[in-house]
């Protein structure tokens, strides 16, 4: 199966990597290596022949409450959960430099792509994101992402994710 991104590594170039929003750059730029080491999460980057990150996205495990599940989706799902467990697109992001034609719709579909194979091994019933500000929540709208309720959480059901594919 083939990929856009890699597996962030220490060959990648992340001093440079800017989109403008101050807690995703310090995060590619002095986080993200700690939590991969740590299986904090995965995190996958989009480079050039330069090896110069121009996007990247983070997922690891996660779960959530049954009760932040909004009715139409709990009522099909099994009483005995107390968390659903869920694969969570933590953080996408696209440098200034390389916005406008069409990478963070790109990443986005990997993500998702990645999280519905991961799923078919590890149980996942939806992935999850929490958008950083209004333009974030506007791009997961955008692609069919349910806000939850109580929450500024939004997630994309495994099913649904699963028709793309």
């Amino acid at each position: 199966m083939s990929f856009l991104t890699e597996t962030l590594d220490s060959s990648h170039i992340k001093k440079e990597f800017s989109c403008g929003k101050e807690m995703l750059d310090n995060y590619i730029q002095k986080q993200a290596s700690q939590d991969v080491k740590r299986k904090l999460s995965a995190c996958f980057v989009f480079v050039g022949e330069d090896k110069i990150v121009q996007g990247y996205y983070t997922l690891s495990n996660n779960g959530i409450p049954l009760e932040q599940v909004p009715e139409s989706f709990k009522k099909k799902l099994p009483k005995s959960y107390a968390s659903i467990p869920t694969t969570l697109l933590g953080r996408l992001a696209v440098g200034k430099k390389f916005k406008g034609n069409g990478l963070g719709k790109l990443l986005l579909i990997e993500a998702l792509k990645r999280s519905y194979l991961i799923s078919k091994e590890i149980g996942s019933f939806a992935v999850i994101v929490d958008p950083i500000d209004e333009d974030a929540e506007n791009f997961y709208t955008k692609y069919g992402f349910i806000k939850l309720p109580d929450s500024g959480k939004m997630f994309l059901p495994m099913k649904t994710i699963q028709q793309l594919f």
